[in-house]
């Protein structure tokens, strides 16, 4: 009987090993990719205004106290990640100011405020007077804010109270328009 009994128990015990198998052999780890996860993309915000004939949509940029341009306008769209928006302005008027205080108004159906360009770009028919009574008309300005420059494109007239009058295909200045170069 005890003969049979440790039969019993070997016969239990091998069945209870051949139900639990030898867990696999690991097999190697892959490395971690040194080269990071994309990201998932940034949210793009759209964000949209109007203002009234009283009450327009004002915007301006400073920096160290000093306004570097004042931006009024009847309406804006600005699309893009948050700190690098693009906005788009109707009937704008915007008033450049440089470091040395010279100041010039423009005013065009258009205004695109591109904060990755850092510029302003007026669009559709740009009317501009500087404070010392030039009158600039051109298709396209461009104003970049990190010198303080003008770049005008497009049946470019520039006159002044004196009597003088330019014209050519685009230009380059200062936002006093005293330093220019017409083409």
């Amino acid at each position: 009987m005890m003969r049979k009994a440790r039969l019993v128990a070997f016969a239990a015990i091998w069945a209870l090993c051949a139900c639990n198998p030898q867990p696999p052999k690991t097999a190697a780890t892959p490395q971690a990719s040194a080269r990071p996860r994309s990201s998932a993309s940034p949210l793009t915000l759209v964000v949209t205004g109007r203002g009234t004939a009283e009450r327009p949509i004002h915007v301006f940029q400073q920096v160290h106290n000093r306004v570097d341009y004042d931006l009024l306008a009847s309406s804006y769209e600005s699309r893009g990640p948050q700190n690098d928006m693009r906005s788009i302005f109707r009937n704008a008027r915007v008033t450049f100011s440089d470091p040395r205080g010279s100041k010039i108004t423009a005013s065009a159906p258009q205004a695109v405020v591109d904060q990755t360009a850092d510029a302003v770009t007026l669009l559709g028919g740009v009317v501009a007077r500087s404070a010392a009574g030039m009158t600039l008309h051109c298709d396209r300005l461009v104003y970049r804010r990190a010198g303080a420059t003008l770049h005008g494109e497009g049946n470019v007239i520039i006159t002044d109270r004196r009597g003088f009058w330019a014209t050519g295909s685009s230009f380059d200045s200062d936002t006093s328009l005293t330093h220019m170069r017409m083409r």
